[in-house]
């Protein structure tokens, strides 16, 4: 049975599922910076096939939602609405008002219709019925200017979205396919970078956002969309100098941060090669600092193909049963590499053979 918050918070996927089976209830998800509230749009909309609308609210005025156009026939005016809206395309979708609650008052209030149960509408258009709307936010102990009115509140229906944890981000990561290996595997080391600032036990958790104080001397700090820019700041680091790629770690994810992650780039430098590991997995030398074997480990998860797997899990033979069992786990969580290992008949020897570490 799953664990019951009593209404406190909602994960990412809870709130995703929540908008897609109650697409008449406008959820507003509120959360710390950078947590993914935003990459729900393409997600939500992706499982339902529908198109989508990002509307970031807080750059726009009211002649970016809807403009007054003359009708000379009837002698009256009607709202046209913004083309980037899509509501004039008559098809369902999903539009996400980003940041909602750090608009303009009088663009929130030419937003409302489109928040109400009963014919939503944007200008003169009507919204289709299965048209989805969901807003975003901050909390407002984020301190960045979130605000809400009462006549606003009353229409919505506020989530607390948490932090994912470490093992929920590295899911992710892995899934994703692009996610640096080295990053991956600090995060699998360091699971406290995902801590939240709401938590009393982590005032002094250097690497997190706390709006009581500075996180660094950037202001910079992790969180998952960061981690994201420092994984594209990793992938190139042969194209820039040592220096200069601390210094846009540091301002990606904080010098507590950027200084962690240097060890973990250092270990990634001096492991062997992946085709030299493919090529001679039998002789290829093993690392045996947890760092390097953690980066060796996640790596591969996103490298197997069928051509390589049986190699690679001879190499893996030769690594301490922790790993081995990280590697089983987590490629058997990734959906894009089930198929791989178990079709691998060297996995699935694996299997039988080391369950009780499963």
């Amino acid at each position: 049975m799953a664990e019951v918050t009593f209404g406190k918070t909602v994960t990412l996927s809870q709130a995703a599922n929540l908008i897609k089976t109650n697409p008449g209830t406008r959820f507003m998800l509120r959360g710390e910076p950078g947590i993914g509230k935003s990459s729900l749009l393409e997600a939500v909309a992706g499982d339902l096939g529908y198109d989508h609308a990002y509307i970031d609210v807080p750059n726009m005025d009211l002649g970016d939602v809807a403009m007054p156009v003359i009708d000379h026939e009837t002698r009256t005016t009607r709202y046209y609405p913004n083309a980037r809206f899509k509501v004039h395309q008559g098809k369902p979708l999903v539009i996400m008002l980003d940041e909602f609650s750090k608009g303009a008052d009088a663009v929130k209030n030419m937003l409302h219709p489109m928040l109400e149960k009963a014919n939503p509408r944007l200008g003169d258009i009507a919204l289709s019925k299965e048209t989805i709307v969901f807003l975003t936010g901050n909390l407002s102990t984020d301190g960045v200017g979130d605000s809400l009115k009462a006549h606003s509140i009353n229409r919505i229906v506020s989530l607390h979205v948490s932090k994912p944890t470490a093992e929920e981000w590295i899911n992710w990561a892995i899934n994703k396919g692009t996610i640096a290996p080295e990053v991956i595997a600090w995060a699998n080391r360091y699971p406290h970078i995902f801590a939240s600032y709401t938590d009393p036990a982590q005032a002094d958790n250097p690497y997190i956002y706390n709006p009581r104080k500075a996180t660094s001397s950037t202001g910079a700090f992790v969180s998952p969309r960061s981690l994201e820019t420092a994984s594209n700041i990793v992938q190139t680091r042969s194209q820039n100098d040592a220096d200069a790629v601390i210094a846009a770690l540091t301002g990606a994810i904080g010098e507590s941060g950027a200084r962690d992650l240097q060890a973990y780039i250092e270990f990634s430098d001096q492991l062997p090669t992946w085709d030299a590991t493919i090529a001679d997995p039998k002789n290829t030398k093993v690392p045996t600092a947890p760092g390097a074997c953690a980066i060796v480990v996640f790596g591969a998860i996103s490298r197997v193909d069928k051509t390589t797997i049986t190699p690679f899990m001879d190499y893996l033979s030769r690594f301490d049963a922790e790993w081995q069992a990280v590697f089983a786990v987590n490629i058997a969580k990734t959906p894009s590499k089930q198929a791989i290992a178990f079709s691998c008949k060297a996995f699935a020897d694996w299997v039988a053979k080391n369950q009780d570490l499963l």
